[in-house]
């Protein structure tokens, strides 16, 4: 995937912030990519025109050991929902996640849209036809 390393960070214990899992997360320009597993590896990739909102959470542990959780709701068809967890610096990487999924999404004259639909039922839409 194109794009240069803007950030790469280890999910980590939330004791003290230790680096002792197997999870990876390298987020790019144009694309996010998840890193997991040990003696089966996992790589998850998801470009960023297809986030379309990211969420930063931290609990009172995360916040002792300067820790935070991002989570990316995609359009992504096998993770809807990304989870980077436990990770440093997990603000200016959701700033950045904002930004450049926003930035994706121009240069790929791509739309975010809901369908919040018209308020009438699909049984109504059949009689009325």
């Amino acid at each position: 995937m194109e794009g240069t390393t803007e950030f790469c960070e280890r999910k980590r214990w939330v004791f003290l912030g230790l680096p002792f899992t197997f999870t990876k997360y390298t987020v790019k320009t144009e694309s996010l990519t998840i890193n997991s597993g040990l003696l089966k590896s996992f790589e998850n990739d998801c470009y960023m025109y297809k986030i379309q909102d990211v969420e930063h959470t931290a609990t009172l542990f995360e916040k002792m050991f300067g820790l935070g959780t991002v989570i990316c709701y995609t359009g992504d068809t096998t993770h809807p929902k990304l989870m980077l967890e436990h990770i440093k610096h997990s603000k200016e990487i959701k700033n950045f996640i904002l930004e450049a999924s926003e930035k994706a999404r121009v240069k790929r004259r791509t739309l975010n849209t809901l369908d919040i639909g018209d308020g009438r039922t699909d049984e109504m839409e059949f009689e009325e036809a």
